[in-house]
Parts: structure tokens; sequence; C-alpha cells
């Protein structure tokens, strides 16, 4: 696949870029570039070759998740700055 002005312009337009002239010469010559890379990597024999997932074998160690009370109301708003009895009082942030 060749890239040109017009499959830039393309890329640029879905991704919402407005780029100059120089930035879309460039642009050019790196994908070019990228496009090469992964047709010399066509070149290589991978048969027989395991797909690589991850790069090591750890497994991800999740918690069990508990709901424990950490701290109370009275302690979690001793330092709110506005507050009701029991509640944060926020400024209103949605117009109508």
């Amino acid at each position: 696949m060749q890239i040109d002005k017009e499959t830039v312009d393309k890329i640029a337009h879905l991704a919402r870029l407005e780029l100059t002239e120089a930035e879309k010469e460039r642009s050019i010559e790196e994908l070019s570039e990228i496009l090469s890379f992964m047709a010399k990597l066509n070149e290589l024999d991978t048969e027989g070759v395991e797909p690589l997932i991850y790069m090591n074998d750890a497994v991800n160690v999740l918690r069990k998740d508990e709901v424990i009370q950490e701290m109370t109301r009275e302690e979690a708003l001793s330092n709110a700055p506005l507050k009701n009895h029991e509640y944060f009082k926020v400024s209103k942030v949605i117009q109508k």
C-alpha cells in the first residue's frame, strides 16, 4: 500500500486533525516507514510460533471486594468546608 496525500488527508479528517503541508509530507514519510517495517515483519517465518499475548506469566491478583467501614461519616465531614449534618455541600455545576 502506498501512502499518498489523499490517504493522509483522509486519516487527518477522520482524526479531526488540521495538518500543514509540511506536516502532511512528514506524515507520508513516517507512515510509509511504518508500512515498510510491517512488510519486513511479514517476511518472517512464524510457522509454529505461539502468539504472545502477555510479556510475562504474571496473573492479576485481585483482592476480594469487601465493604468495610474505613471512616465514619463524622470523620469524613470533619474537614469539609461546607457541610450539612449528614452531607457535603457543593456548588451547583449543572445549569439548565
